[in-house]
């Protein structure tokens, strides 16, 4: 037999490296194809930020030999939404969501139709989710992609309502913060509040311990005038 068509696997990535529960999701394959299945999504997660065309290659082997596993489904999806191939994205988390029942594939699902020019799709999906199945971060980032749908459509003042939430003031996770704040103060910038668009940027810097965004390069700017 042939072995699977696939961008070539390193030796010293063994697929242990993937989170356990993922792991256990593929014990319906044969040990062999687990095992190379896992390998592809532990490559497709490790290049995704640096490189995710090529990780949609390994995603997409993993998925020849695993379609049927909603986690795998899922890899997939992220890693063509990571490299801007959205209809792929939306058809991978909509397989996912068949499979899995999640709600969590719902944020990405609306900024793929985001991507696709299409932001009233977007609001149309949006207006669809029961928000009390999404965890705390996946709800604001929801809310970030309908603000940005707003914005899409030529709606700063809706979008900088929609993101005046409790998040926005400290009140969920560094993450979520993190990510709330920073869209609230690039809707003020779009606004031409720039004095306020300043003031937020530096209250992103107050919790973007890791550097995530590029927050002290736009205040940097907004300085300079």
């Amino acid at each position: 037999m042939n072995e699977p068509v696939g961008p070539e696997l390193p030796t010293d990535v063994t697929g242990l490296e993937l989170d356990p529960d993922i792991r256990r999701q593929l014990g319906t394959l044969s040990k062999a194809t687990a095992d190379r299945v896992a390998r592809h999504l532990v490559m497709a997660g490790q290049l995704v930020d640096e490189d995710p065309d090529e990780a949609l290659e390994h995603a997409l082997a993993a998925r020849r030999e695993g379609s049927r596993l909603g986690v795998v489904r899922e890899a997939v999806g992220y890693t063509a939404y990571a490299a801007g191939k959205y209809e792929q994205a939306l058809a991978e988390f909509r397989a996912a969501r068949r499979m899995t029942g999640s709600a969590e594939y719902f944020p990405a699902m609306a900024d793929s139709e985001r991507g696709l020019g299409r932001p009233e799709r977007a609001l149309d999906l949006i207006a669809t989710v029961d928000r009390s199945e999404l965890d705390p971060v996946a709800r604001v980032e929801l809310l970030i992609v309908e603000a940005g749908a707003r914005r899409d459509l030529g709606q700063p003042a809706a979008a900088l309502a929609l993101l005046d939430v409790p998040a926005l003031h400290g009140r969920a996770s560094a993450t979520a913060v993190t990510r709330v704040r920073y869209a609230y103060a690039d809707t003020l910038e779009e606004l031409g509040r720039r004095e306020e668009a300043a003031r937020w940027f530096a209250r992103v810097l107050e919790v973007d311990a890791d550097a995530q965004t590029d927050a002290e390069e736009r205040l940097a700017r907004l300085a300079e005038g």
